[in-house]
């Protein structure tokens, strides 16, 4: 089960966290991490949740150590989890990261009452602290937490629950990963037979034939459709926990916890998507003409990334990184500087192999280190497009690390906004190298897609899960009531512009934010059509719109999206906002169509 691309040897060096998954700092570290909770217990419990509220400065002397506590704590953590990630097939790496989560567990049950005890106060004597001059670089934090206190349980149903997902939903995320990180797709290509992996044969639908392609759909269909069952037992099972809990924590609907995280008003979301499903003709309009343009008289949904000209189909991991480095240093001098550390000191992991998780993550490690890459390299201009991605969320990371741990890390819409900004760069960059014009269409059609890929399938994501809660709460569902939500989801998107062929219904069954992040989906959407609006001020400023855009960065999660936003002209409340976005993307498009003509 092997494919060599151009990434062979690219992996990433995991020594500035620990030696191998048997080091013995591992467990020094989280007996370390063990003891010091067990001191910051017996010095803060019983003293935040006071008449008047506790001392200013003492609150902030907790905040500070419980900063430094979790900073320890999550070295283990992201190990374990990139190791795991890098071959999901080793037992150790299973063993590893099982075992720490259990001891992650208990430490962290060890501190539950530092936050619950902050949220037990009255809103007077809370909003005395957070006005306190002396905690005002943790503001942000202390108020926004307090928007959990209906939410949260006794100090004892939270150490329950805890405990309860290592074998509850942590189990199941596991073994979905374990899965479909092992399946195996037999393809037959050039004559020889390979043995691909899930991320491989996904590949292989952006290929230039349209027989690899078909065959490419088939067996990856033919291959998932033979674990439907477990898949679909495993996704039943993490709706209802989530239901079962958004029940016990009170929360209105199953999108009200992400929305939460996230930082954003419900009503903020879904003037979101009601734009995103108002300009479903635009894709199906697209659509249509890469129909004429492929000689086709109707898209198959095996067709709907083929590519247009040769350009779209080959791009070496080296010629990858010249190219992102070239567009980073036209916008800013410190995008190139940061994104080159990652290539130089080996935090990219890009090649392929068995057992290695599929996508593409961007690890945010605590600010004290740095982040880490994962991705999956076929040697495909898309996969340039997702390193690019990825750095953009490794310099937003990289960037906020000014900040301290607990104003690090950005709302999910933000960070997505980073990294979507990053593929724009990118993109214009290889617009400006290439003078032919069928290759200025083939880059134009595979931006265009890209952008489908992260606005339109995004939104069909989103809302497939909507269906799937809100009929999972009566009734468990099978493969095939599963399947017919995800057709219907995409239905709407495609309209008869294309035909979604069968085996298509199983789409669902290897989708991993379904199974580790419900509702995660929508801040792809949030976030490029946010840097579709900014990057139209970016091409009317110029240099001027940089150092704006780089506050917004340093920032991390400092502030709220709105009140981040504001500062760049944003009202995230008016879908004309959200329509600038698709102004850009129908621009692309008339762009495509004259270039086509």
């Amino acid at each position: 089960m092997t494919q060599t691309t151009s990434a062979a040897g690219i992996a990433w060096d995991l020594s500035d966290l620990f030696a191998d998954y048997n080091d013995p700092a591992i467990t020094s570290v989280l007996d370390e991490a063990a003891a010091e909770a067990k001191a910051f217990a017996q010095t803060y419990r019983g003293t935040i949740n006071v008449p008047d509220g506790p001392d200013a400065e003492h609150l902030r002397a907790g905040l500070e150590e419980f900063e430094s506590l979790q900073d320890k704590m999550s070295r283990p953590a992201v190990y374990a989890t990139l190791l795991f990630s890098a071959d999901t097939s080793k037992p150790e790496h299973r063993n590893l990261q099982q075992n720490v989560e259990q001891r992650l567990t208990t430490i962290q049950n060890e501190l539950l009452f530092f936050s619950l005890e902050w949220l037990e106060l009255s809103d007077a004597d809370a909003q005395k602290l957070v006005d306190h001059p002396v905690l005002e670089s943790y503001r942000h934090y202390l108020a926004n937490a307090r928007r959990y206190q209906p939410h949260k349980l006794s100090e004892a149903e939270e150490r329950i629950i805890n405990e309860k997902d290592i074998t509850g939903i942590s189990a199941w995320q596991r073994l979905h990963a374990e899965i479909t990180s092992g399946l195996s797709f037999p393809m037959e290509i050039d004559g020889a037979q390979q043995q691909l992996t899930l991320d491989a044969v996904l590949s292989l639908m952006y290929h230039s034939d349209r027989a690899v392609r078909q065959q490419a759909f088939t067996k990856l269909f033919e291959v998932l459709g033979n674990h439907t069952q477990t898949l679909a037992y495993i996704y039943n099972t993490l709706v209802q926990d989530k239901l079962t809990m958004d029940r016990l924590r009170i929360y209105p609907d199953p999108m009200a916890q992400r929305n939460l995280d996230n930082e954003i008003e419900p009503d903020v979301v879904e003037t979101m998507i009601a734009v995103v499903e108002q300009n479903y003709t635009l894709a199906q309009r697209y659509f249509t003409l890469k129909a004429k343009l492929l000689n086709l008289p109707r898209l198959q949904i095996y067709d709907q990334y083929a590519p247009i000209g040769e350009v779209s189909i080959k791009m070496g991991f080296e010629e990858a990184q010249t190219v992102i480095l070239e567009s980073f240093t036209a916008f800013d001098p410190s995008f190139r500087e940061t994104a080159n550390l990652f290539f130089e000191r080996n935090w990219i992991d890009a090649e392929i192999r068995p057992g290695k998780r599929g996508g593409a993550f961007c690890m945010p490690y605590p600010p004290s280190l740095h982040p880490y890459i994962l991705c999956n390299y076929t040697d495909k201009l898309r996969d340039a497009m997702t390193v690019a991605h990825e750095l953009g969320h490794g310099i937003h990371f990289w960037m906020a690390r000014k900040q301290s741990l607990l104003n690090f890390s950005p709302t999910l819409p933000l960070a997505e906004t980073a990294s979507v900004f990053g593929e724009m760069l990118t993109f214009e960059h290889l617009l400006e190298r290439e003078l032919e014009r069928g290759n200025k269409l083939a880059l134009v059609c595979g931006k265009i897609e890209d952008i489908f890929a992260t606005v339109f399938r995004q939104n069909v994501l989103t809302r497939f899960e909507q269906d799937v809660f809100a009929t999972r709460a009566a009734n468990r569902l099978t493969p095939e009531q599963l399947g017919q939500h995800w057709i219907a989801a995409n239905q709407r998107y495609y309209g008869d512009a294309v035909e979604t062929t069968g085996g298509y219904e199983f789409g669902w069954s290897y989708i991993p934010h379904f199974i580790n992040s419900p509702f995660y989906c929508y801040s792809y959407v949030f976030g490029e059509l946010l840097v579709l609006a900014l990057y139209g001020m970016y091409r009317e400023q110029g240099q001027a719109f940089a150092p704006r855009y780089l506050s917004l960065l340093e920032a991390g999660g400092s502030q709220a999206p709105n009140a981040l936003l504001v500062e760049l002209g944003v009202d995230l409340h008016d879908p004309g906002f959200w329509q600038l976005g698709f102004q850009e993307l129908q621009r692309l498009i008339e762009w495509a169509e004259e270039l086509a003509a």
